[in-house]
């Protein structure tokens, strides 16, 4: 017989579902220190707008990691917390000072189609654990990531 988690689904499903998920939190924590900085750094005749951008994307970011975690929590895991996890799992590095707008939006641009290809495993597997908290969290997450991603190719003119 099969072992259940608190929200009834399969404890090992369950399991593999938190372990995706802190490596998409991992890379969401990268991606989002990395956008402060943008934020910050940020330089140029496109600053007012890029500075704006940036900020509204760390803050949607900030939400996603809290979300995440929660959803680990509710999966029955633990959320990682330390930086030096998140470095070890991340396959979104961290970001040298950026102050040059098209080389920040390029990097953004890298990691959404890295946390949309996490997002999209993480269906996969929430549809096969029969989680449909995990699955309906990843697709609101891809449908609102893809016309970002249309958004910032258009500013680079793509």
């Amino acid at each position: 017989m099969k072992k259940t988690n608190a929200i009834g689904l399969d404890e090992k499903k369950a399991a593999k579902l938190a372990d995706k998920l802190n490596t998409l939190l991992a890379n969401y924590s990268i991606f989002y220190q990395n956008t402060r900085g943008y934020h910050w750094n940020i330089k140029g005749e496109k600053f007012f707008e890029l500075h704006v951008k940036f900020e509204e994307l760390y803050n949607d970011l900030l939400l996603k990691i809290d979300e995440v975690a929660e959803r680990i929590l509710t999966l029955g895991a633990s959320p990682a917390h330390n930086y030096s996890d998140y470095r070890k799992v991340s396959t979104i590095k961290e970001s040298r000072q950026v102050s040059d707008g098209v080389a920040a939006v390029k990097e953004i641009l890298d990691a959404f189609r890295t946390v949309i290809a996490l997002q999209r495993e993480l269906l996969d597997l929430s549809s096969d654990a029969n989680d449909e908290g995990t699955n309906a969290l990843m697709s609101d997450y891809i449908r609102a990531q893809e016309k970002l991603v249309w958004m910032y190719g258009a500013y680079l003119g793509k």
